[in-house]
């Protein structure tokens, strides 16, 4: 079935407030998983969204918590979510890391004991919109074995990066590993098999079925490259940001546990090194370069596609997703037929 922006929008927003969230707080959770649908990673979106309404029954998403400043410079901060919504602890670094970029060029926000934030990209476009360079790295709970191991100690650690331009959006948004841990959680609840050369099963043997490859590991893109940019990214979004790093690091898939994963978001000035606008010309002059190349994509162009789409035709979630959604919703004493209509 499909429902309407608005209706997802409505959902979340329902659902969460019913549930004593802040209206602030769950506008932001709806809108970041929104923009995860509408971008097309549908793992991110409103697929996700039960596991953050078991965390608020789990108590693993504290609702009174405050994020706390540990340590600030002029141009840094090391935050304590206190394991707040994720979405809200990092859509308030960011902005900190954008008023520090404004004022001094560049702004490091470390965040440690926050929860599973959504979709990366949502946060390094909050910078991009405003003429910054956003970049967002995290580490998550282990889903990766190192190169010839066959253990799950690595996390599937995305990285987000936008840039500014005047005519195009670029962007990217990314896991480490073949693919993102979400993907394989929405085949399982599917009932689909996933495709070959992503996962090992706890043998270390190549496998196709969801179940078998959460209990062993997913693949690195890239084989060694994909493992040693998510190696660093452990450590940069793990003891960098006083947070938990490898076999440690819990609770982004399991909201059960408490989430002990770290996030690093940086902002970067364009303004500071030379003249904004012309920046941004050069940014579209590349763009173009490479698009005259060939029948070519850019990093973002996907995003774009998907969202045209989906802003027309709506979002698609299955019968599972949808009789969960339900079970929330009368849970609560709401009607879901009333919430979808």
């Amino acid at each position: 079935m499909k429902i309407t922006l608005q209706e997802e929008r409505s959902i979340i927003i329902e659902i969460l407030t019913r549930m004593e969230v802040t209206l602030e707080d769950a506008e932001i959770v709806a809108d970041v998983t929104l923009d995860a649908d509408l971008k097309g990673f549908s793992s991110h979106g409103i697929g996700r969204f039960p596991q953050y309404v078991k965390g608020l029954k789990y108590g693993t998403i504290k609702l009174k918590s405050v994020i706390e400043i540990e340590n600030e410079t002029i141009s840094t901060a090391l935050l304590n979510g206190n394991h707040k919504f994720g979405h809200v602890v990092t859509y308030h670094g960011m902005e900190m890391a954008m008023e520090k970029a404004r004022e001094t060029g560049v702004g490091v926000v470390g965040i440690h004991d926050s929860n599973h934030f959504g979709v990366a990209g949502y946060y390094s476009d909050m910078a991009m919109m405003q003429d910054l360079i956003g970049l967002v790295i995290a580490n998550t709970e282990p889903a990766m074995a190192p190169i010839g191991g066959k253990e799950a100690i690595i996390g599937t650690n995305p990285i987000a990066i936008g840039i500014p331009s005047n005519k195009n959006y670029v962007a990217v948004d990314m896991a480490t590993s073949t693919s993102a841990r979400g993907k394989l959680l929405e085949a399982l609840r599917k009932g689909e098999m996933i495709p070959e050369n992503v996962a090992l099963d706890a043998e270390g043997n190549p496998t196709i079925d969801p179940e078998a490859a959460l209990k062993g590991s997913i693949l690195p893109f890239g084989a060694h490259k994909g493992y040693a940019l998510a190696f660093m990214i452990e450590l940069l979004a793990g003891p960098l940001v006083k947070a938990a790093f490898g076999k440690q690091v819990k609770g982004t898939a399991n909201p059960e546990e408490m989430c002990t994963k770290g996030d690093l978001l940086i902002a970067i000035n364009p303004s500071m090194f030379g003249d904004l606008e012309h920046f941004k010309e050069e940014v579209d002059e590349f763009v173009a370069e490479v698009k005259n190349s060939g029948n070519v994509f850019i990093p973002g162009d996907m995003e774009v596609r998907n969202f045209k789409k989906y802003m027309a035709e709506g979002i698609n979630i299955d019968e599972k997703l949808s009789a969960q959604l339900k079970a929330i919703a009368e849970d609560l004493s709401l009607d879901y037929d009333e919430l979808i209509n």
